[in-house]
């Protein structure tokens, strides 16, 4: 299955798009400092050029964090929007995980840290470079999906993961 993974953020989202434990494309789309409308536009205008490009069949994205400052909270709720309705315009079932179920899903430890979970990123794809913090994160997401996409397809039938 072709899971994008995304890491969605007002100045960088991250983008990582895997077919099962192969990596198939990379990137941090960098968004600059200019006006909060053109930047979500790109965002928006930047995945939907992705999809149709490399055309995943799902979406992960990691659920919002509680943040402490209202505005970046606002600019990330943003950020995250832009990113989703690409996803589901393109018609994509999008998925979204908390940051402690992907570290486990990545890890095996829920409060892993961001070292651990890009050192596991990379020996599970098998990379040989490092594609930056945010399509790390990107990957993180679009793995977790694959994971509990195949612990579910285990599953019998009628028996739901939540």
């Amino acid at each position: 299955m072709r899971i994008l993974g995304l890491d969605p953020g007002s100045r960088r989202t991250g983008v990582g798009i895997i077919d099962g434990e192969k990596l198939v494309h990379a990137e941090t789309l960098k968004l600059g400092e200019g006006p909060m409308p053109e930047r979500l536009g790109r965002i928006f205008s930047e995945l939907r050029r992705l999809i149709a490009d490399y055309r995943p069949e799902v979406a992960a994205v990691e659920t919002v964090f509680m943040s402490r400052n209202a505005q970046s909270a606002i600019k990330l709720g943003q950020a995250r929007g832009a990113a989703i309705c690409a996803a589901v315009e393109a018609g994509l079932e999008v998925h979204e995980y908390a940051p402690t179920a992907i570290k486990q899903a990545i890890v095996g430890r829920g409060r892993a840290g961001k070292e651990q979970v890009q050192h596991m990123i990379r020996a599970i794809l098998k990379l040989d470079f490092d594609p930056g913090e945010d399509a790390h994160d990107a990957l993180a997401a679009a793995l977790c999906h694959h994971h509990t996409a195949q612990t579910a397809s285990r599953l019998p039938p009628g028996v739901v993961l939540r």
